[in-house]
């Protein structure tokens, strides 16, 4: 299939234009010529040297990943980033991103991906960046807080450290919210929402006090663990167009 259908087909799944003035990643082909055939496409969550590599050595055509190169513009290609891009021109691989456009995707996001393992009802979207939104929000099923602990620990890859629970709110949880990855900030927005529990990647230092005094139970599956959901599916879509689809699992436990 040609990169360019490709990228047309992601794009318009993902929306990708949709976010261009409220994400700071360059979404979309962020490397490569759109006018090249794909056979074979590798998928991470980071777009970084050891997947580069990874990528290359697997024989893909393509990488695509959540987390990519561009966050802003790139001023100069040396030093880590000449590290980064240097494999996949080298190789010749060309580099597809999704960044918020897959966090909160109601079908083939990160927080998507942790709805359905929690098998959440009446899902729509939480976390609001401009007029979009980078997570879920759903109905449990009368949810005990230890199951869900555990669920997520469980299924999450979290690299072994664990995830993280936060237990300050009711034991019985039936009201969720999702934002995936660096997503501690926005568990003001989920207390406001008034749901039981808030779940995320990574927490920072003021989290522990802000939900004990909010009284909501906080799950944090570390950033790359609560974020393969996203590309996994994409890497499914691409299987599904008869692309030869390879996962790298680089997790961080981070």
């Amino acid at each position: 299939m040609e990169l360019s259908e490709i990228v047309s087909r992601y794009d318009e799944r993902l929306r990708t234009e949709d976010y261009a003035d409220v994400d700071a990643s360059a979404n979309g082909l962020q490397v490569g010529p759109a006018d090249r055939e794909i056979t074979h496409a590798a998928f991470a969550v980071d777009a970084v040297a050891e997947t580069a590599a990874a990528a290359a050595d697997a024989g893909a055509d393509l990488l695509v990943t959540h987390h990519g190169l561009s966050w802003g513009g790139i001023e100069r290609v040396t030093g880590r980033q000449y590290g980064r891009i240097a494999p996949l021109i080298e190789h010749d691989v060309a580099l597809y991103v999704s960044h918020l456009p897959l966090d909160g995707h109601p079908e083939l996001g990160n927080a998507a991906g942790i709805a359905d393992l929690l098998g959440l009802t009446d899902v729509e979207g939480f976390g609001s960046v401009g007029p979009e939104t980078a997570g879920l929000r759903g109905s449990a099923d009368a949810l005990a807080r230890a199951d869900v602990h555990a669920l997520l620990d469980d299924e999450l890859d979290h690299g072994g450290t664990g995830v993280r629970c936060l237990d300050f709110g009711p034991e019985t949880i039936e009201d969720v919210a999702i934002l995936t990855g660096a997503g501690a900030d926005f568990l003001d927005e989920a207390v406001a929402a008034g749901v039981d529990a808030f779940v995320t990647g990574e927490p920072k230092g003021k989290t522990y006090h802000e939900a004990k005094e909010a009284g909501v139970n906080v799950f944090c599956g570390t950033h790359y663990g609560t974020e393969t959901f996203g590309v996994r599916s994409l890497m499914d879509l691409a299987d599904s167009w008869g692309v030869e689809a390879t996962y790298l699992d680089v997790p961080t436990g981070l």
